[in-house]
């Protein structure tokens, strides 16, 4: 790829940048990576003109729950009307994804994909958790599977039995399945671990349980953390030297720096807090202050954040939290790419995979000035430029 205007590469320094820049891709990773007026020759190279544009890494979307049917439009429609979010949503999409067969499933979440690859992401994170039963968990995590092998981008796939407690299930006799499950979960291809360990969900010593079975299995583990209420469950996070720590809206400064000394990416969801209409914006001068590793990710889910734009994402981050532009793109790539632990996604650099992304403008800061406005060009998976397939809804 040549002509580029704007070349981020994501680097250790976040708000480098190449001007004039060019990117040589061979088997579906990045060969080179410089100026343009210095490519070396290539025999047969297929080029691909950037116009000017600005290019960077596809996103990297560290937190979904991408698989469900059905809707929560009336609790979003009670919501705005003034009443509270207590989580007993949950409830009806479990309700719709167990009487959804396995195709059904695949085939929501699919067009859901899609309409995030055309909006740049290359690299994703989705959770089960709609399910609630080892059964219906199990075949969720077989609806992610064959997203991750029927569509082109990379998955990492999560168990999140402990979602929430269902309705008329014993607490202790529900946690016992979760831990019993978490071995068959990875056989099943979870990569991931993760607990809703939050206020009037599952407690510290419920998560501690859960984490300990993963880490038995060989499983990475990763937390909902702090979103209802401050809980402790940041310092826990840092304990167990989880992956991430994500919502975060009422975490302490000392949670903040545990996670910083444990190394414990802080995953940023901006689209729940406008969604949900707390507006509690005030985690990410906490985390930033501590030296916390930031990745922002959309939490595709139905009730909470119905929402398939990184572009969106990034937009929000800087406007509600005050991100610079260069570091909120950081966080949704390269952070994202280190909230999953990969090394080789999320930046653009000899030997890491040639998933890119080309925006749909000279400048980045664009991306966040103009509201409303598509944001990408084309999105490039492993080397190949990604067009939806014949019949999609999603727009070329």
């Amino acid at each position: 790829m040549r002509n580029i205007g704007r070349l981020l590469p994501m680097s250790d320094a976040p708000e480098e940048v190449i001007e004039g820049g060019a990117v040589r891709v061979h088997d579906g990773a990045i060969a080179w990576v410089g100026l343009d007026r210095d490519l070396p020759p290539g025999a047969d190279a297929h080029e691909l003109d950037a116009e000017g544009r600005v290019v960077g890494p596809g996103f990297v979307d560290p937190h979904t729950h991408l698989v469900w049917a059905g809707s929560r439009r009336e609790e979003f429609v009670t919501r705005l009307a003034g009443e509270s979010y207590d989580g007993g949503g949950i409830a009806t999409t479990v309700a719709a994804t167990r009487a959804a067969s396995d195709d059904t499933l695949f085939a929501f979440a699919a067009e859901r994909g899609r309409r995030m690859i055309a909006n740049g992401t290359t690299t994703i994170e989705i959770k089960t958790g709609y399910g609630l039963t080892p059964e219906h968990e199990l075949r969720c995590l077989d609806v992610i599977a064959r997203l991750g092998s029927e569509l082109p981008w990379n998955v990492e796939a999560t168990y999140l039995g402990a979602h929430v407690i269902p309705d008329g299930r014993d607490r202790s006799e529900y946690v016992d399945e979760v831990v019993a499950t978490v071995s068959q979960a990875a056989v099943r291809g979870a990569r991931w671990v993760d607990v809703f360990c939050d206020e009037g969900i599952f407690t510290l010593e419920e998560t501690r349980r859960i984490l300990r079975a993963a880490r038995e299995a060989g499983l990475g583990t990763r937390l909902h953390a702090e979103e209802i209420a401050h809980t402790g469950a940041a310092d826990l996070a840092a304990q167990f030297g989880c992956a991430s720590a994500d919502h975060l809206e009422h975490v302490s400064a000392e949670g903040a720096r545990a996670m910083a000394a444990s190394g414990v990416v802080g995953v940023l969801l901006p689209t729940v807090t406008l969604s949900l209409r707390t507006f509690a914006f005030g985690q990410y001068p906490v985390l930033r202050d501590a030296g916390v590793t930031l990745a922002l990710s959309t939490d595709c889910n139905p009730g909470t954040s119905w929402c398939e734009s990184m572009p969106y994402v990034v937009q929000l981050a800087c406007l509600v939290y005050g991100m610079p532009v260069h570091e909120a793109l950081w966080a949704a790539t390269r952070g994202g790419a280190a909230a999953l632990q990969r090394s080789d996604v999320g930046r653009i650099a000899v030997g890491a995979r040639a998933d890119l992304l080309v925006l749909d403008t000279e400048h980045e800061a664009d991306l966040v000035a103009h509201l409303g406005a598509p944001a990408t060009a084309a999105t490039i998976v492993g080397g190949r430029v990604w067009t939806p397939p014949s019949g999609s809804t999603v727009a070329s």
